[in-house]
């Protein structure tokens, strides 16, 4: 067998290229007692991955140049000196983007058999599945037919969160970054409204239309323009889980915005910022409910799956230039 590492070989200044990359040829490791080996079947690449190339301070340590990229993976056990996990079962966690790599298990977690698609751990059941439930009933806490606006609706943690306030009886608006994904929106998922703020002039008169009651929930995946230009919607008492802001992450420095403090005093909004590991002691409880959901058939899995363990930094490049809808995984 051959194993394969994608190592991180320099910071970038903005966007990220494919030299800030190299794919590294290893050996398959060999196995100590209380030891299992791994190989990769699916690996996630998250928007949050760019924060972690830059080297500074932040919730989680930064990627060491000359060292591999992580992410989480779904892992098959395909040799094991472990006695809690046996050969041909899954696991999925934060790992190397590697082919094959060691563990003794630490932080990584049993995939039930037969659930679910194992793919569905890195997207509905997983990591991003866990951060549009916690961010939505915990913070946004919509009501029946109050309005939930979601920037970023096309990217796998919005679909979700759309999702999710349809399930709650609110009138759903999306904001997207094209006519495709905008329609897909609509017509397959149900939002009352979608928009696509790239091919659009007045971004505020649409919004206004698509929420003729102004906004009582928004779910900010986005930050910048168009974040600043939902604050004039806001309704009092507006609640804002701030999940991301993909729309700043490969720029050097923060440009600077509206003032938004007057409405936040004014119009009395919460904005808060949000961790999914914050919630980790209700993990298996949001599981539950979303596994519950999935097989309602009122939560589905939306996925873009790229095939090819090379391929890796191109799918994770994809995601700032709009290719992906729904959770952007690599198949191995």
């Amino acid at each position: 067998m051959k194993n394969k590492s994608i190592i991180f070989t320099k910071r970038p200044k903005d966007f990220p290229t494919n030299e800030n990359f190299s794919v590294q040829d290893d050996i398959v490791p060999v196995l100590n007692d209380n030891q299992i080996l791994l190989k990769t079947v699916y690996v996630s690449v998250d928007p949050y991955l760019r924060g972690r190339m830059n080297n500074v301070k932040s919730y989680i340590p930064p990627f060491e140049v000359g060292e591999p990229m992580k992410s989480t993976i779904v892992a098959e056990v395909i040799e094991s000196k472990n006695k809690n996990y046996s050969v041909g079962s899954h696991l999925y966690g934060m790992l190397d983007w590697k082919t094959f790599q060691v563990s003794d298990g630490t932080g990584l977690f049993p995939i039930p058999k037969d659930l679910a698609p194992l793919s569905s751990y890195l997207g509905v059941l997983g990591v991003t599945g866990l951060t549009a439930y916690f961010g939505l009933l915990e913070i946004g806490k919509p009501k029946e037919n109050e309005t939930l606006l979601v920037s970023g609706a096309a990217g796998a943690v919005g679909i979700t969160v759309s999702q999710i306030g349809k399930i709650k009886g609110c009138r759903v608006v999306g904001i997207a970054g094209s006519d495709e994904k905008v329609d897909r929106l609509k017509n397959k998922f149900g939002l009352d409204a979608a928009i696509n703020y790239k091919n659009n002039k007045n971004l505020l008169n649409e919004l206004k239309t698509a929420c003729p009651n102004g906004v009582d929930v928004y779910f900010d995946n986005v930050g910048g323009e168009v974040s600043d230009t939902v604050f004039y919607l806001t309704n009092n008492f507006c609640r804002i889980p701030v999940c991301g802001a993909i729309s700043q992450y490969n720029q050097p420095t923060l440009p600077v915005g509206p003032r938004n403090n007057p409405f936040i005093i004014s119009r009395r909004i919460k904005m808060q910022g949000f961790i999914v590991f914050d919630y980790s002691d209700k993990y298996l409880e949001a599981q539950m409910q979303l596994a519950s959901w999935m097989k309602e058939g009122k939560v589905t899995l939306e996925e873009t799956i790229i095939e090819g363990f090379e391929n890796i930094p191109d799918a994770f490049l994809g995601l700032f230039n709009g290719k992906n809808f729904g959770k952007m995984i690599v198949k191995i």
